[in-house]
């Protein structure tokens, strides 16, 4: 008998199926009811509802609620800062059951063997990841990259069954400019999804934007600019990470009407957020607490998602579906207490069935050794552009500053919380270093530096002391790559990430309790920001307004174009 004759039998009832959740309630997401079913599994995939059905194994889960599987529309799993299976064993317990991946930095870091790694590692993970080919890399001629992906790079992984579409095309004014480079990657890609990325781009550039067939964004930060992209035929992913956290600003997207064009993404999260709060069940649980409408929470968490990116096959608890499934206490509190994904429940025993997958980039940390006097900034007399941080935004706004001097240089002030950023080129292509000033971190001494930063991972580093920024830039070549805490010349905290200076080799548990650690370190120093890390990595992310520093110097993101030194 072939496995879908066994399907086909086991659905009508006339053979046990392989598994039967007995004595709960579906939530259907076509009715918004809660419906007491049996549910039976063949395989893979769901076989029988709204019947009773006898199986091979009967799992009792009366009391509890089944709801479909979470689909995580857009995310980075190097932001873990874990590896794909570590991720795995992370996330999947939190009911994400599909992953949407655009492996777009280790893609800026390794290129094509980056993109090897996280495809080999997507076909054995038990969580179903999800590619999109990384469409900006470099993501602009603004910074140094560690690779190049032009078209001829991406189309040999075209047709991987791990493959969606194209990554979020971060260039919208090359999109609109119509950019040659761009036009090459989005001519190859015309009728397959393409993932898009446009910040507060609205009216006819918008339009222009959208003509090129791009069909997502994840960078809304208000009601109003969500609504005219979904006006106009986008599928709007509302993100809460670690640093973005978009989920307040637009909750009125949470509508019956609205449900069918919003879904649900992480983009950025780290395993300590992870522990403490959750995943997309940390954004169902708040969305709902906060008034948002249960049916549409749960619709953008699941079967939206799976429409918006062409996965017919899941996002409903209804036969013919695949078997991602999450039970849970009640719908308002979204209690994990079972997975099952593919029709396997989820233990460690089945995480222990995946074959391990090589780890690649240990060795892409070549930056040049630095001391104190390479983040000097010679004194003007004029105001200084100053990169003003959001918290919990990564979009920076352009102030100016008239700064104290020193001697012949231009000074840090504190009273102001103004302090030293700078960006060294750490893929040994030129050794480029740009110094200039940030507010609001909040650090009263010492330094905090990392190799994670967006887009092209250069060393991203910020500090009250020349001295201290110099001993943390040189610690992260030493242990090729990761987080740094420098206080006083001496190493208060750190996190080694080796692959591609992204990723730890160590199990997640222990991330997370490295991390909690390390952010114990900067506060220490005086950080105001609940994760200055993450908020360190967008500073250097030149495609997100409104001014950001790259190893080339400041970026004027309005204008797309370098300003200068500092």
């Amino acid at each position: 008998m072939s496995v879908l004759e066994a399907m086909i039998d086991q659905g009508t009832g006339r053979e046990p199926a392989d598994i039967v959740l007995k004595g709960g309630r579906f939530y259907d997401l076509v009715t918004g009811e809660l419906i007491e079913s049996d549910i039976a599994i063949s395989g893979d995939r769901i076989v029988g509802t709204y019947e009773t059905y006898a199986g091979k194994v009967e799992i009792d889960i009366s009391g509890q609620i089944v709801v479909p599987g979470f689909i995580d529309t857009h995310l980075h799993i190097e932001s873990s800062l874990v590896t794909p299976h570590e991720f795995d064993r992370c996330v999947l317990p939190h009911g994400v059951t599909t992953a949407i991946c655009d492996p777009h930095e280790i893609a800026n870091v390794l290129g094509t063997e980056g993109l090897q790694f996280f495809l080999d590692s997507a076909l054995e993970t038990i969580m179903d990841i999800r590619v999109q080919l990384s469409s900006c890399v470099p993501a602009t001629h603004l910074e140094t990259s560690g690779a190049d992906l032009p078209i001829e790079r991406l189309l040999p992984f075209r047709k991987h069954p791990k493959v969606i579409g194209l990554a979020e095309f971060m260039n919208f004014p090359g999109v609109i400019a119509k950019d040659p480079v761009c036009m090459a990657k989005l001519e190859a890609f015309q009728g397959s999804h393409i993932d898009g990325h446009s910040p507060l781009l609205s009216g006819y550039g918008l339009n222009g934007y959208l003509a090129a067939g791009i069909r997502t964004d994840h960078e809304c930060t208000s009601a109003k600019e969500a609504l005219e992209k979904i006006r106009k035929g986008m599928h709007i992913l509302i993100r809460e990470g670690s640093v973005s956290k978009d989920l307040e600003a637009l909750l009125p997207l949470f509508t019956e009407r609205l449900s069918p064009f919003i879904a649900l993404c992480t983009d950025d999260r780290n395993p300590l957020d992870i522990a403490e709060q959750g995943h997309l069940d940390h954004m169902i649980r708040w969305a709902i607490a906060h008034g948002a409408d249960p049916l549409s929470v749960y619709r953008a968490a699941s079967v939206s998602a799976a429409r918006a990116f062409g996965l017919a096959d899941r996002g409903l608890v209804a036969p013919g579906r695949r078997a991602d499934l999450v039970v849970i206490d009640e719908l308002a509190s979204c209690r994990v207490l079972k997975v099952i994904s593919g029709g396997r429940l989820v233990d460690e025993e089945l995480f222990a069935t995946r074959k391990p997958v090589a780890p690649v980039g240990l060795d892409s940390v070549n930056a040049p050794k630095v001391t104190a006097a390479d983040f000097t900034v010679p004194a003007r007399d004029t105001d200084s552009s100053v990169l003003g941080v959001l918290p919990g935004k990564i979009i920076t706004e352009h102030r100016r500053y008239r700064l104290p001097v020193s001697g012949n240089q231009t000074a840090v002030d504190l009273d102001r919380d103004i302090l030293k950023v700078a960006v060294v080129e750490r893929h040994g292509k030129n050794g480029n270093r740009a110094t200039a000033f940030v507010q609001g971190f909040g650090l009263k001494k010492g330094a905090i530096a990392s190799t994670v930063g967006h887009d092209s991972h250069n060393i991203c580093v910020v500090g009250v002391s020349d001295e201290d920024m110099a001993v943390a830039v040189n610690r992260l070549s030493e242990i090729r790559g990761g987080f740094v805490v420098v206080e006083n010349g001496k190493v208060t905290g750190e996190i080694a990430l080796p692959v591609a200076g992204l990723m730890s080799l160590a199990p997640y548990e222990e991330v997370r309790e490295t991390l909690h650690h390390l952010r114990q370190a900067a506060y220490a120093l005086g950080s105001t920001l609940e994760e200055p890390f993450l908020q360190l990595a967008f500073l250097p992310l030149p495609v997100i307004p409104h001014l950001k520093i790259s190893d080339k110097g400041l970026v004027d993101v309005d204008r797309f174009e370098l300003i200068g030194p500092y």
